[in-house]
This record gives structure tokens, sequence and C-alpha cells, in this order.
């Protein structure tokens, strides 16, 4: 994926960043191009192989249209329970590697339950700070927002998917208990109407 200067780009891990320019540079006798890239959080400098783009995941902030898909997905009430810490771990660390808002607002979603119910390891309480770091000052830059209001309307988009996963999790309950309920009967009447079948073989 080429890149010009001037570009928005996101580098995984590290976050929103400028492309101020794009040279070339011989190392060990090998001559590469690199992007240098401004990390707006720290306003650090990171040179990144063309070459590598693919390979670390660098991509271009998302537009308008993607932060309406990308609200509507941080409040859909679909959760990723995984109470197996080594496997949430590795599923979460993936998940942050790539570099998808996306995917982060799946770590998002997932650890922010979880720390509803226990606390979380520091591990995953930094990644959780990281991933909800990362979606605000992206859509703080795409909207021209300020970072608090964008937190916000996370916030908000949280506690409407927690409500929905609420609902959801209490109808499940509810139709297993109504199912708990109906077995009783139906083995009852299958008795009662096995009977008569009974007693006219008798005779």
């Amino acid at each position: 994926m080429g890149f010009s200067i001037g570009d928005k780009v996101i580098y995984p891990n590290h976050g929103l960043g400028v492309v101020e320019k794009v040279e070339e540079r011989t190392i060990l006798g090998t001559t590469c191009g690199f992007f240098h890239l401004r990390i707006l959080s720290n306003e650090t400098t990171v040179l990144v192989p063309v070459a590598n783009v693919d390979n670390v995941g660098l991509r271009r902030a998302i537009t308008d249209e993607e932060v309406d898909r990308l609200f509507t997905l941080i409040g859909d009430g679909k959760i990723d329970n995984h109470q197996n810490w080594k496997g949430r771990f590795k599923d979460n660390s993936d998940k942050m590697r790539t570099g998808s808002i996306y995917d982060m607002a799946d770590v998002l979603k997932n650890l922010t339950f979880l720390a509803k119910s226990k606390s979380l390891s520091f591990r995953e309480k930094r990644m959780l700070d990281r991933a909800k770091s990362l979606i605000v000052s992206e859509i703080s830059e795409v909207l021209r927002v300020t970072p608090a209001d964008i937190e916000d309307r996370v916030n908000k988009a949280l506690e409407r998917c927690f409500m929905m996963k609420a609902r959801a999790t209490q109808r499940a309950t509810q139709r297993a208990a109504t199912r708990a309920k109906a077995a009783p009967a139906k083995a009852t009447s299958a008795r009662a109407s096995a009977a008569p079948r009974r007693q006219a073989r008798a005779s």
C-alpha cells in the first residue's frame, strides 16, 4: 500500500501518525525506502520500511463513515467472554497486533466487560487502556473533536453494549427455565398417552 507525505496513518500499538517524508537509505549494502512517521501522541519519529508496510499492519486512518460503523460495533452487545486467561490474552494480543480499529474495539469491549466482574491482571489492564487510548485518539483526529468528548461517546456505547448483553442473557435464562418447566409436563403427557395403548395390548 502506498502512502504520500501528509497522509494520516495508524501504526499498530503506536497509534496515529503522519507521513512526514519518504526517503531511501542504504543499510549494510542494501538500499531501502522508508516512511518517516511522526507519532502524534508523543511526537516521536518512527521509520517504517516501505517493503514492510503490510507486515507491520500500517494503514490509513478510518473515514467519517467508518466511525459510525465503529460505534455500532462497540454498542452491539456481542462480547467474547473468554474465561481462560492464557487463551484470552493471546487472542486479545493478536487482535491488538493487527492494527485494525475493529479488532481493538473487540478487545475494548471484552476487557471492559470482564473488569466489571473481576480485577484484571496488570498486563490486561495495560492492554485495555491502550486499546481505549488508540481508539479515542484516532476518532478524535478523524472527527476533529476533543478526546474527552470521544471518550464520553465510547463509554456510552459500552454501556449500551452491556445493557444489550444483559438483556440477551436474561432472555436466554428465561427460555431455559421455560423449557425446564415444560419437560416434566411433556413426560407426564407421554406416559398418560402410552397407558391406554398398554391396556389395549393387555386385553
